[in-house]
């Protein structure tokens, strides 16, 4: 998992090993040190709801996703547009999540889909 922070948005991107891990039901972690105890860490697993959900904040971020919209991502595969989620945090601010799946790792691993002519180019 690559996660990139700026400001107050934070950017999810899986492969299609970690997108089959969390469907399995399973969280993905990913943690970096910082030499002695310190470090920061991030886990992504998924519930039933339809709402993002940040349940740690700190040195561990734990996200939980709704389910449904993962699914219906997975179902679109490869595709550029991920999922967008607003999480409303304690202290009255808002953190932008963007969730993404790799698409050259999509690409590799489905083929290219082709797009009927009915739809309209992105």
């Amino acid at each position: 998992m690559k996660v990139q922070l700026q400001e107050q948005t934070m950017r999810l991107r899986l492969d299609e090993a970690e997108l089959a891990q969390l469907l399995a039901g399973e969280s993905v972690e990913n943690l970096t040190r910082f030499g002695g105890n310190g470090g920061w860490g991030t886990a992504v697993s998924l519930h039933g709801g339809d709402q993002a959900v940040l349940l740690d904040g700190g040195t561990y971020c734990r996200l939980v996703l709704p389910r449904e919209a993962v699914d219906g991502l997975a179902g679109r595969l490869p595709c550029r547009d991920g999922l967008g989620f607003a999480l409303y945090l304690d202290d009255g601010t808002t953190l932008q999540l963007q969730f993404d799946v790799d698409v050259r790792d999509s690409v590799r691993q489905r083929g290219v889909s082709r797009r009927s002519s009915t739809e309209s180019p992105v």
